[in-house]
């Protein structure tokens, strides 16, 4: 079975690929007119040219660091970009392309630096950016040929490639009905389904605490005397008080639309206020009932 959703990929990555070079063989041509057009201006542009081109294979050749710096704007340069941005991209995106984040940085080279990739280079980072559709493709194609199972597997891969593509959850829940699983409500954290199933309270979306937090890969912890829970992760603390419409973040007091609660002895909180809190995004699909709790990947996180 896996062979079958494996070969229908490879058919879709084909296409996929085989269009991107097509679109990227024809920009090359808009350079190389460029480049005639260039070739006509007087002697002195001429020289410059060549000091230019000097200049970049020196930069080509030295080794860069890959930080923000690197990649863009930056306080030290004034707000200017950085002077090594599509080198450190490229490197960059050789390390995450298999991950999240390998979308995001082959978008902003096909957007920033069209002009400098090759027509390979096109290609891939089409297919690296796409990557979600890709799947989501071939798991329509498993689910028409029958194969229902392989087809939730296959949009799983989808919802990892791209953790903010709503419709991919959506997608996913489809497939997920017509195999038999369990429908409600969901937690999705980072791609990640979670055994673990919200609950609607007076219209705020209530998860548990420690399933949660710790998928956000924050500390946490419970105090009996108190009834009250505390999350923290990179110097930001979140402490909520059971049955109290009262929260504490860093110390300084926040009034709650929804207390958190002890649901068949598991502590539920509001997931809007956890989530926000410790940076992440928090979505609701309201297809599918999914509660998606995200990071949105950064340069600069992904290596």
């Amino acid at each position: 079975m896996r062979n079958t959703w494996t070969a229908l990929l490879a058919c879709i990555l084909v296409l996929g690929l085989a269009a991107g070079t097509a679109e990227a063989k024809q920009g090359r041509g808009n350079g190389q007119e460029n480049k005639q057009e260039a070739k006509a201006s007087d002697k002195d542009r001429n020289e410059k040219s060549s000091k230019k081109d000097k200049h970049d294979e020196i930069k080509k050749n030295t080794p860069v660091a890959v930080t923000d710096d690197t990649y863009g704007e930056s306080k030290d340069h004034k707000g200017h970009k950085g002077h090594n941005g599509y080198n450190g991209l490229l490197q960059a995106v050789e390390n995450t392309k298999d991950k999240p984040a390998g979308a995001v940085i082959a978008n902003l080279l096909l957007t920033k630096y069209p002009d400098r990739l090759t027509s390979e280079q096109v290609a891939e980072l089409e297919l690296i950016r796409n990557s979600d559709k890709a799947l989501t493709k071939a798991a329509e194609l498993l689910d028409k040929n029958g194969n229902v199972t392989d087809a939730v597997y296959m949009q799983e891969e989808a919802v990892l490639a791209d953790v903010s593509n709503l419709d991919s959850y959506k997608k996913l829940d489809v497939f997920s009905r017509k195999a038999g699983r369990s429908s409600g409500m969901k937690l999705f954290v980072n791609g990640e389904k979670y055994d673990a199933e919200p609950i609607n309270r007076n219209g705020t979306t209530l998860v548990p605490f420690r399933t949660a937090s710790e998928a956000l890969n924050a500390k946490v912890s419970w105090d009996p005397k108190e009834k009250a829970v505390t999350v923290s992760r990179n110097g930001v603390s979140v402490k909520l008080f059971v049955n109290s419409a009262k929260a504490y973040i860093n110390g300084q007091p926040y009034s709650i639309e929804q207390p958190a609660s002890i649901v068949d002895g598991t502590t539920m909180v509001p997931v809007r206020v956890i989530g926000e809190a410790l940076g992440a995004n928090v979505k609701w699909e309201p297809e599918s009932q999914s509660v998606v709790v995200y990071e949105q990947p950064t340069t600069s996180e992904a290596l």
